[in-house]
């Protein structure tokens, strides 16, 4: 008898009550949006109920699909979800990072519109970082692909491990251009720390994460995670 499938979003876990509610709505919009599939939260940090406890409570009844509610595939997807993907004692698949996507480049144009981004504004992305250099590579993809979108050029920063530090690509920024603002588009998925962080470094605008606590969750986000847990469960029957 085949199973029913479960996704499991995990996110990185923050102490931040903002962020939590922010990524609980997201979790909550993509249970609205697939009724018939079981949808668990699980984190990979600070929060409860960690990957592992989520896996043994779904046992054998389910095959699990654990989503990374992350931006970029670094350590925490390629080591800490990978192991524990290989750890279940069902079948457990591990799906791809959100990012790169355009549908979340999208959702950063929607931001700095709200924000008031002019003209002659020079922007720099922000993103969390990371000591793995192919998270660290998709976050200078989206730059990229931000760059293209917004028909302009667009600097990255990171706020932890990676280089250039944020507050170094923002002081570049202005010494190259000092008669425009710096305006931070803030590549991170919801209010917290890193998100606190960005908002110091020292740009004149800084963006809102991709989910506002004040706001629902994007569909694009929404549709995103489904996308990748969909993709999961189609490479696993290719192979």
């Amino acid at each position: 008898m085949t199973r029913p499938a479960a996704l499991v979003a995990a996110s990185h876990g923050t102490s931040s009550a903002a962020g939590q509610a922010a990524v609980a709505a997201l979790v909550a919009a993509v249970r609205r949006a697939s009724p018939d599939l079981v949808v668990e939260d699980a984190f990979v940090d600070v929060q409860r109920p960690d990957v592992a406890s989520v896996l043994d409570a779904l046992g054998a009844g389910h095959d699990p699909v654990i989503v990374p509610l992350l931006l970029s595939a670094g350590y925490h997807v390629h080591v800490d979800l990978a192991r524990e993907a290989a750890r279940a004692s069902g079948q457990a698949l591990l799906g791809a990072a959100l990012g790169p996507d355009d549908r979340l480049v999208e959702v950063l144009c929607e931001r700095l519109r709200e924000a008031g981004l002019r003209d002659d504004d020079r922007v720099v992305l922000a993103a969390a970082g990371s000591s793995d250099v192919r998270a660290v590579a998709d976050c200078r993809d989206v730059g990229r692909r931000l760059a293209r979108r917004i028909g302009r050029p667009v600097a990255v920063g990171f706020l932890s491990a990676a280089r250039p530090a944020l507050a170094d690509a923002i002081s570049r920024t202005r010494a190259t251009h000092p008669v425009s603002r710096v305006v931070v588009a803030s590549y991170l998925l919801a209010p917290g720390y890193f998100h606190d962080l960005a908002v110091a470094a020292g740009a004149n605008v800084t963006t809102a994460p991709l989910l506002r606590p004040d706001a629902p969750p994007p569909a694009a986000i929404v549709e995103l995670v489904l996308d990748r847990f969909a993709a999961a469960r189609v490479v696993s029957r290719a192979a």
